[in-house]
């Protein structure tokens, strides 16, 4: 079985293009910017072999097109129409497999933040583009709070050690709005620590975990009876049900 790694390329002022790699070939996740990710193969002498998009948003798909035009390599992808370079499109429950790394990914639909949303899942990674962040999830531009409930709580029945390989560097500023919402959580001080000092030293907080989200994510932790006081004390009435909770956490996290 081939070994690979995964990098982090920056791309804007908070993206990460994740890049799977071995010693002679790459595959990107989410090149919103061909720049940074032609800057890299170019540097470390690879070869572009895959492309996988989560979703339609520009600066998760909007390097596709210039990648294109310098490899002719598969583009995996939901199926959106609003992402016109994907060739393979697909849908809940199907498998793709990155054959030049041994590494076979489950698609999983997760609505919510987009309509179309996918993720990637396989070998303990889970690449999640902007549906869970660690200590967040996505803002709902075209989905439903019971949409991204139930998405978010599919991503929790993976297992703990999966490490969650999500879109953007937000994870000080979730930490801080989590710390409102679910007070006295322990594992958020600690959280805090060691993200403040990679950051200190421009480093990515990420990949996160799936423990680590279940432990400190306000979003996956709806039925707490902490956030459900918090949540509740937000909108000044008690909230019964997860998914009231969620909405409510997404609310006040649009304007924290």
């Amino acid at each position: 079985m081939s070994t690979f790694d995964v990098v982090a390329l920056r791309a804007f002022s908070d993206n990460y293009i994740w890049t799977i790699r071995d010693g002679g070939r790459a595959a990107v996740v989410d090149p919103g910017d061909a720049r940074p990710v032609l800057d890299y193969l170019r540097r470390e002498k690879l070869e572009l072999v895959a492309i996988l998009n989560t979703h339609h948003h520009a600066d998760h798909v909007g390097g596709n097109a210039e990648l294109l035009s310098h490899f002719k390599v598969p583009v995996y992808g939901p199926h959106d129409a609003r992402i016109p370079e994907v060739s393979q499109r697909l849908a809940d429950g199907e498998r793709m497999t990155l054959t030049h790394f041994g590494v076979e990914f489950e698609v999983m639909e997760i609505p919510g933040h987009t309509r179309t949303h996918i993720a990637f899942y396989g070998a303990g990674m889970l690449f999640c583009g902007d549906t869970l962040f660690a200590a967040g999830c996505g803002r709902l531009f075209e989905g439903t709070p019971q949409q991204m409930h139930d998405s978010l709580s599919r991503l929790m029945r993976v297992p703990d050690s999966t490490r969650v390989y999500c879109g953007h560097e937000y994870t000080l500023s979730n930490i801080r709005f989590a710390k409102a919402a679910d007070p006295g959580n322990a594992a958020l001080d600690a959280l805090e620590t060691r993200a403040q000092k990679l950051r200190d030293q421009d480093l990515p907080t990420l990949p996160s975990d799936i423990g680590q989200e279940r432990a400190t994510n306000p979003f996956v932790r709806c039925a707490e009876p902490a956030v459900i006081a918090s949540a509740s004390q937000y909108v000044g009435k008690p909230l019964a049900g997860p998914v009231s909770v969620l909405a409510a956490l997404r609310e006040w996290k649009n304007n924290f």
